[in-house]
């Protein structure tokens, strides 16, 4: 199976990095304004991108604080439900390293490509948003195609 992995350094302390992967207000920071939910293990979160119902529902797997975020996708578009996430985090000397897994994709096609995209655009703005500059959450992400 086919995953999207994708590693960022943060220059800002762990901590910071795993509240805005972990908490409701850390993920609106910069994934999309639109996300509701219970944060903590066996919750699901609600992840909204302009229609009534939401675009994708994870379930909380996992949280080792400063560690590890880890996810199950249970609605959502077809490719995704079934699907894991996950942010790993590891202390650096000068950063934050941060490894991002979108894993159990059944097959690579145009939408896992799509999504590896996009995932990498949030998660510069994560970046830069932790940083001191300013993070694109939706609906201020820069479009890449007709999805989004």
């Amino acid at each position: 199976m086919p995953d999207i992995r994708h590693h960022v350094g943060i220059d800002a302390p762990t901590g910071q990095v795993y509240a805005a992967v972990a908490t409701l207000d850390g993920l609106a920071s910069w994934w999309t304004r639109d996300v509701r939910g219970d944060d903590r293990p066996g919750g699901r979160l609600a992840f909204g991108f302009g229609r009534p119902e939401p675009s994708a529902v994870m379930e909380v797997i996992e949280r080792q604080p400063e560690l590890l975020v880890r996810w199950r996708c249970v609605e959502g578009p077809q490719e995704w439900v079934g699907t894991s996430i996950s942010f790993e985090l590891r202390e650096g000397d000068k950063e934050t390293g941060l490894l991002f897994t979108h894993a159990g994709w059944s097959e690579p096609g145009t939408f896992l490509h799509h999504c590896s995209t996009k995932w990498a655009l949030f998660l510069l703005g994560l970046k830069h948003g932790l940083e001191g500059g300013t993070a694109t959450p939706w609906p201020n992400d820069p479009a890449i195609s007709t999805w989004g």
